[in-house]
């Protein structure tokens, strides 16, 4: 049972579920409060032990419209028994061949990338999506699988607005470096300029769209996380030549510092946003003179940024 609003009790109240009439019933009044609902769980219980070769889904796997055959397509395998017919039936099915083999071994690779990086199912779509035009551009033999695919989840986590930096993505893919993996990316953005137009186009990142990740990737506070997006806010007022992720990083070490309870050491700084101590050290000596105008007073009083280190030091 689970406690459910009753319209007759005014009050949250404690329902039976009647499986047989698909009926929801307050267990105080009897009133009725929904009916005919639908049962979605499983028809069937299935044990590993004792299941044996019996498989109770009536159902193929899910329809894929970037395949030849949306993945409908009949797959021929050997019998339990083994027998000549099953056996030869195989072999013929294999002798045809699987156009889509290589781009499902790509669409895996990229599922499996994307699961490690825990991106939505958006992005590893819209990653499946790149990959398929250039796969029917004829673009993609005798390339690097790895470094195009580690490109087109770069591309669509910048299209949906949920950037990664190149080295994340390079920390998960172990056949392509860094450099591989930039130049397939240019190399993808030229293919499919002209095909997809506007589309291609990744937008600016902006210090703003990697805060989230790294303040959790940190366990700072949400009082500390709001600080950081407002100084972040405040800094695009200013002339800061650096990268998005150098700013965001320095002022994430800027505020940490603040806090007398929860400082973090510089190279955890760096291990969590990726980007090297010195470069953090070099754009946060850009923000400091500036840390009087960004810093929210309400976090921090004029008095306690004295605190902040110096950038010479």
């Amino acid at each position: 049972m689970s406690d459910t609003y009753c319209t007759d009790c005014k009050r949250n109240t404690e329902v039976v579920f009647d499986h047989s009439a698909g009926d929801t019933v307050c267990s105080e009044c009897g009133l009725v409060l929904e009916s005919r609902s639908i049962d979605e769980t499983s028809e069937w219980r299935t044990f590993a032990d004792d299941s044996g070769d019996h498989d109770p889904n009536r159902v193929g796997g899910p329809v894929n419209p970037l395949l030849s055959d949306a993945a409908l397509s009949t797959v021929i395998s050997r019998g339990g028994n083994g027998s000549a017919g099953d056996a030869s039936l195989a072999r013929l099915q294999n002798r045809g061949g699987d156009p889509d083999r290589a781009i499902v071994l790509a669409f895996k690779t990229i599922s499996n990338m994307a699961d490690r990086l825990s991106l939505v199912t958006t992005i590893k779509d819209r990653a499946s999506e790149i990959y398929k035009r250039l796969e029917d551009q004829k673009c993609t033999r005798g390339r690097n699988l790895e470094a195009l695919v580690a490109a087109c989840i770069y591309i669509a986590c910048r299209q949906e607005g949920k950037p990664r930096t190149v080295k994340e993505i390079c920390s998960i893919v172990a056949g392509a470096t860094k450099k591989e993996i930039g130049r397939a990316k240019e190399f993808i953005v030229k293919q499919l300029k002209v095909e997809m137009g506007e589309s291609m186009e990744m937008g600016t990142i902006h210090a703003g769209d990697y805060l989230r990740r790294f303040c959790s990737n940190l366990g700072m506070s949400n009082e500390e996380v709001k600080a950081v997006q407002e100084t972040v806010q405040k800094s695009g007022d200013f002339d800061i030549r650096r990268s998005p992720i150098s700013i965001a990083a320095a002022i994430i070490f800027m505020i940490t510092q603040l806090s007398a309870d929860s400082k973090k050491p510089l190279r955890d700084i760096s291990i969590a946003t990726t980007v090297a101590e010195g470069t953090i050290k070099n754009a946060y000596k850009d923000l400091y003179p500036h840390a009087a105008k960004i810093i929210p007073e309400w976090y921090a009083k004029e008095r306690d940024l004295k605190n902040l280190s110096s950038p010479k030091a």
